[in-house]
Formats: C-alpha cells, structure tokens, sequence
C-alpha cells in the first residue's frame, strides 16, 4: 500500500444545491462513466488505469477542470476515435456534464469527480496526448497563487503523464495568470509554441465558447490562448 500524500484542497466541491434532475444524473450515470478506480480509498496501491482497456487503444486527451462541460463534449464530438477524461472536483459541474452527455450522441468521454492530482497517481507514465487546462480558478490574491494549477505540485505530475510531443492548451482571463504560465510551464519540460501578442488572443481553430469565457468578455477582461509542446 502506498502512502497517501497530504494534500490540500482549495476551491468548492459542491454548490448550494442540486437540482433533483442533477441528483439523478449522478446516482444513475456516474458510476458507468468512471475511468477506473482512482480515489484512494478504492485504490490504495495507487494501481496504473488500463486506458488501453477503457478506449480501445486509441489516443488519450485529459481536461483538467472541465466546468460545464461544453468543451469536452464538443471535443468528443469533433474527435470521436479520441478518448477524453475529464478531472472536475465541483461536483455541480460534473452533473451539468452529464446531463448534457444525455443529450449528445458522444461515448468516448469518462469523468473522475475529484482532484486531478489523485489522478495523475494513476495515470501511466507518457499516456496522455493532449491536455487541456481551461479557465482554471485564477487565485488573484498573491498569497494565493501558489494554489494555482501552474505550480510544481501539479506541472512536474502533467509533465510525466503526457507523451512526448503531446500538447498543452491553456486558457485564461487573467494576465497574471498569463505571466506565471508562461514562467512556470517551460520550466517542467514542456516547450511554449511562441505565438505572437495578437495570436493569443484568438483561439484555436477547433475551440468552441464555453461559459467561463462568455462571462469573461462580458466583463471586459480578453482571453488569452497558450499551446506548449512536452518536450
């Protein structure tokens, strides 16, 4: 059995409350859709997911932090020979996700609902092809900003679960947040494809609005769009 790390958890697990159609999502669709056993309870061993297994074979994508959903589901639907995993400890975004599951003609996305970290314990090393981090919690408060995603306790576990090659999306509002980004993710091995000022400010060519970014721009704050290559 493997020691469990202490690990503190900042952030909302659950909102004020659900809505008995999302209570039933949860209870009914959940289970089905887990990638395997990762919480530690259930995995003391910390014991590898057979991801072969799970999809096929085929490549891999992780979305850290999917929120609403909207992302993953089009990425599934635009890549369906893909297999997506989605990390989200909020739990009232993982039922947004799944009733939006119920609605689209999608099969290759799985969801662990809890920290990404305890994922990243279970992941084989170099089996993840893509990565997605989108909109994360900015922590403004500069005493906050080492529970941002962008620090070692979660890029040097990222950087030895994606292959080499694989690519890193980050997206976000928050200039500070750009300028820690673009410090700290070079320095985990990852390489930024360096675009130009007015390039990050258009998305990728297979990007679609999600509900983080439409509240951005209504609030007049402009995102920024940042690709790095594991080197």
């Amino acid at each position: 059995m493997t020691d469990r790390p202490h690990r503190n958890f900042y952030g909302r697990r659950k909102g004020k409350h659900l809505k008995a159609s999302q209570e039933g999502y949860l209870d009914a669709d959940l289970a089905a859709l887990s990638p395997g056993a990762v919480d530690w309870d259930a995995n003391p061993d910390r014991t590898p997911l057979d991801l072969d297994a799970l999809f096929g074979g085929c490549d891999v994508w992780l979305e850290i932090g999917f929120g609403g959903g909207e992302h993953m589901i089009h990425q599934a639907a635009l890549n369906p020979g893909v297999g997506i995993i989605g990390a989200e400890p909020y739990i009232n975004g993982v039922a947004m996700l799944l009733g939006k599951l119920r609605r689209a003609d999608v099969d290759n996305v799985r969801i662990h609902p809890g920290d990404a970290r305890d994922l990243f314990d279970v992941l084989p090393p170099a089996s993840i092809s893509k990565a997605f981090l989108l909109y994360p919690d900015p922590w403004p408060k500069a005493r906050h900003h080492r529970r941002r995603f962008v620090t070692d306790e979660h890029l040097a576990p990222l950087a030895r679960v994606l292959k080499p090659g694989a690519e890193f999306r980050v997206a976000t509002d928050i200039p500070d947040y750009v300028r820690q980004t673009l410090e700290e993710v070079p320095r985990h091995g990852f390489t930024w494809l360096a675009e130009t000022a007015a390039d990050w400010r258009d998305p990728w060519s297979d990007w679609t609005r999600t509900r983080y970014e439409a509240k951005a721009i209504r609030e007049d704050r402009t995102p920024h769009y940042m690709t790095f290559r594991r080197d």
